[in-house]
Formats: C-alpha cells, sequence, structure tokens
C-alpha cells in the first residue's frame, strides 16, 4: 500500500484564487496543551488535558501581494478567511482524494524576504487562525472553533457536554 501524495493544490484568500501564485501551504498543528498531575496515592504523574494550543497556519506566494497587505492590522479575530484545496492521489489505484481547508483568522507576520531583479521572490505569511475545519471528499473530520468552544473530530462533538455544564446550548 502506497501513501496518497499531493500532486496539487489552490489556496483561496477570501475567495480569491492563488492559482499558479501559491507556493506552499503549512496547515496548523494540532496540538493538546497537557499539564502533569500527580496527587496522593499516584505512582507518578500523567498529563491533564488543558485544551488546545493555539492555531498558526504558515503560507507562501510567488511575487508580491496586495490583498494580504491590506488584510494586515485586522481588528476581528476571524477577518480573513483561507481554504486550501489538495488533490492527493494513490500510485496503488490512482484514485484522487480532494482535501479541503476551512481556516478563519488574521494575518500576524508578513516576510517578503529580499527583492533582487530577476530573482524569484518569495511572499510568506503567517495567519493566527481562530477557526479550522478539514474534509476529505466532503466528510468532515475535524471541525474548531476556538471563539464558540467547538471540538468535533470525526463527527463526535467532543467539548458538547462542557458547553452545555456553561449554558452555552
Amino acid at each position: 500500500m502506497l501513501p496518497k501524495v499531493l500532486k496539487n493544490m489552490n489556496l483561496f484568500n477570501d475567495a480569491n484564487s492563488y492559482l499558479g501564485i501559491v507556493q506552499e501551504l503549512t496547515p496548523p498543528k494540532i496540538s493538546h496543551k497537557m499539564e502533569d498531575y500527580r496527587a496522593g496515592g499516584m505512582l507518578g504523574p500523567i498529563k491533564i488535558d488543558m485544551g488546545l494550543e493555539g492555531l498558526e497556519c504558515d503560507w507562501s506566494l510567488g511575487g508580491h501581494d496586495i490583498q494580504t497587505i491590506r488584510q494586515m492590522g485586522a481588528l476581528q479575530h476571524d477577518a480573513v478567511l483561507l481554504r486550501f484545496m489538495g488533490a492527493y492521489q494513490s500510485d496503488d489505484d490512482g484514485s484522487v482524494a480532494a482535501v479541503e481547508i476551512v481556516m478563519r483568522g488574521r494575518h500576524q507576520e508578513l516576510d517578503r524576504g529580499g527583492a533582487k531583479p530577476g530573482d524569484k521572490t518569495d511572499f510568506k505569511v503567517k495567519t493566527v487562525l481562530s477557526y479550522y475545519e478539514e474534509f476529505v471528499n466532503g466528510q468532515q473530520l475535524l471541525q474548531i472553533d476556538m471563539a464558540r468552544a467547538i471540538y468535533v473530530v470525526g463527527g463526535v462533538d467532543r467539548y458538547a457536554e462542557i458547553r452545555q455544564a456553561l449554558g452555552l446550548v
């Protein structure tokens, strides 16, 4: 069995396609904040889940992008909508999996590198996220909405009881 390999991709920034411009995207690391806990009678510490770590996405474009520059300093935590579309193909049977990642946040950092006539330029962006959703072939795998305390994994709402206990339902 061989892995499905990313054969091609596109990135949309607020519905603006970067086809032919996007060079790379690093999706956010999904990481739980864990703290050691050890009390009387325990042999050693266990890790207590304290929620999720912050989410950030890095991506780069070729050339210069006015739209992203205009989005810097956005006041709302979810001001920028990014949508990644990837085609992952299996060398086993040729099947293609459509991977879609929807992210909302705001840009933390622009790194435009050096400028030299005749050289390729890289326009690197770090976007901090408050919303993340991932689909494969239209099926939702993950949904994380930090502001609304929503955390769905494989169709299971892992935070539903906590939201209910807080009166958020």
